[in-house]
């Protein structure tokens, strides 16, 4: 069995604003909780979701 490791460190800049690292690259998100813009090199997603309940949705917009 091979096992892949991986990497991802995320850092507050100000309330709401994310700067997100990872072995494919930096992103950044802004929101709150329950709804979020993350804008990387691969695209633009929205992330909504409903707190505690476990229930979210992504949109992702090719970039």
């Amino acid at each position: 069995m091979i096992m892949a490791w991986k990497f991802r460190r995320r850092v507050k800049v100000i309330p709401g604003v994310h700067l997100n690292f990872s072995k494919s690259g930096i992103s950044t998100s802004i929101g709150v909780k329950g709804a979020s813009v993350t804008l990387g090199s691969s695209g633009a997603y929205l992330n909504t979701s409903i707190p505690g309940l476990g229930i979210y949705n992504t949109v992702v917009r090719p970039g």
